[in-house]
């Protein structure tokens, strides 16, 4: 069933005037028909609807079922992304909205192959933002998780001080105990920071400024060395699956 984002100027006494490019993907390229069910997200809630009515730029929906189902993670997981190069960066942003991300910030590193231009920075961020909404609608997310404007890691590490864990995958690290301690330290409602290396990896004096922080859990991911994508995936997916099982 195909989920949409809907405003508080799109609803109705009974459900939503859909308008925009929704409008024209559920008419004109999902050929939708009265009669038909989707579902229609709006401040964190997603309503099963049923189509009544097409006018000429509207669809019109009535709410079958408020409240139908709730899809986001019972804690809070800010994805702290070292910039990676074109596809490779819009990819992660894509998997980590589908994985659960509330938040992804992309953070200039040093050993950051690619850059992000000053001048370049907020049509990159609305690009950013475009594949999370669509990722969102594709996984029904409850949020369109938010994609902010590059920090210095310097600053991204100002902005996760106050988290409850910062997780910070390291190929130096060693052993796997300090990962399932880690595990069994989270708690429902714990706004987590995920960490994850540039292409080029940490830098040895990033690392040592992270650890200054109490929060901060520096851990293992295995013996092999993993590529800044496949770093970011596998640690959230191990995060979801473990919150999912267990809280």
């Amino acid at each position: 069933m195909y989920n949409f984002f809907a405003t508080e100027n799109s609803k109705t006494s009974d459900g939503y005037e859909i308008t925009g490019k929704d409008y024209n993907h559920i008419k004109n390229v999902l050929r939708k028909k009265a009669g038909e069910d989707i579902l229609v997200t709006l401040n964190g809630k997603s309503d099963l609807c049923c189509i009544t009515d097409f006018t000429d730029n509207s669809v019109i929906v009535k709410i079958i079922k408020p409240d139908y189902q709730s899809t986001e993670l019972p804690t809070h997981i800010t994805l702290f992304q070292g910039i990676a190069k074109g596809e490779k960066m819009e990819l992660i942003i894509q998997k980590a909205v589908e994985l659960g991300a509330s938040e992804i910030v992309p953070v200039d590193m040093k050993r950051c192959i690619a850059k992000i231009e000053p001048n370049k920075a907020r049509q990159k961020t609305e690009r950013f933002n475009l594949i999370s909404e669509s990722a969102a609608k594709q996984s029904k997310r409850n949020v369109i998780p938010k994609v902010l404007q590059p920090l210095a890691f310097n600053k991204a590490l100002d902005y996760a001080k106050d988290f409850d864990l910062l997780v910070i995958p390291y190929e130096c690290a060693s052993g796997m105990q300090a990962t399932k301690n880690l595990l069994s330290e989270i708690k429902s409602g714990m706004k987590i920071g995920v960490m994850i290396g540039a292409e080029g990896g940490f830098d040895d004096s990033e690392i040592e400024s992270a650890r200054q922080l109490e929060n901060a859990r520096v851990i293992s991911l295995g013996s092999r060395i993993l590529r800044t994508e496949t770093a970011s995936l596998t640690t959230l997916s191990l995060l979801m699956l473990y919150i999912e099982s267990n809280l």
